[in-house]
């Protein structure tokens, strides 16, 4: 769907393992002539921490909203070719969805919180988090005050942030201070899935496939552009009313993008 901003759902931040008393016993896999055993390297060592750490502490809840987005498509198939002669990157569909994202965040604070025990702590910066994937890895940059960008803005980010991963020059200070993640699954046609929460954020946002489709517009069939925003949150933190509300103003967002928005 857009550039290469992630498709998976495990995002991988350097956390420290959730700790035991006990020692973790190693399971005992056979193996027969054939088999591969690879090694764990210290990135998929810092995912498996993280994700088990995320699934260990945070009770996952899920909610699922559809939204037309046929004139997102196209305002943004008009603008890409001279956007990318002028600006010499892609725009892309993404930096609109994060863009939708970024406002709602301000527009709602509580889905922009943290669990912290005794207190939930809504975060003043609005950095959203995206997946970037290598062949072996996967990254999670941030886009620090992203409420504050243009989509312009955001395009280059993410475009620059890829870039930094592809070449290796990503670095730790890239990717921290993250609120809120937003994860390209789409990229590779998902249209539904489920994210495991980049801990200690309180929800994460699956940016499915868009899907032309027939839908049925003033009791008519019209084929549309279609895509599921799929979103986890952590229920310590968030109910489904505001989670709802928040869905709603991204979907309010994106179907009201029209021939006279600006992405600069």
């Amino acid at each position: 769907m857009q550039e290469k901003a992630a498709p998976i759902n495990e995002q991988a931040v350097k956390q420290e393992p959730v700790q035991s008393s006990k020692p973790k016993a190693v399971p005992s896999i056979s193996t027969v002539p054939g088999d591969v055993e690879l090694p764990v390297t210290p990135i998929r060592q810092a995912i498996a921490a993280n994700m088990l750490r995320s699934k260990h502490e945070i009770p996952h809840a899920w909610t699922m909203m559809e939204v037309d987005v046929t004139n997102l498509v196209t305002r943004r198939n008009q603008l890409k070719d001279q956007f990318k002669a002028k600006e010499g990157f892609n725009l892309t569909f993404f930096a609109f969805f994060v863009k939708a994202v970024a406002q709602a965040l301000k527009e709602f604070p509580e889905m922009n919180s943290m669990w912290a025990g005794d207190k939930i702590v809504q975060k003043k910066a609005i950095n959203v988090s995206i997946a970037v994937a290598t062949d072996d890895a996967l990254f999670v940059p941030v886009i620090k005050d992203a409420d504050e960008k243009t989509i312009k803005g955001i395009a280059k980010e993410i475009h620059e942030l890829a870039s930094k991963v592809r070449q290796g020059t990503l670095k730790q200070s890239d990717m921290e201070g993250g609120t809120f993640t937003v994860n390209n699954t789409g990229s590779f046609g998902s249209v539904q899935s489920m994210g495991i929460i980049n801990y200690p954020q309180a929800a994460i946002l699956q940016v499915e496939s868009i899907v032309k489709r027939p839908v049925i517009v003033n009791g008519m069939i019209a084929a549309r552009d279609m895509v599921n925003l799929c979103l986890s949150l952590d229920h310590r933190v968030l109910d489904g009313l505001v989670c709802g509300r928040f869905l709603q103003r991204i979907k309010q967002i994106l179907e009201g993008i029209d021939e006279q928005t600006s992405v600069y």
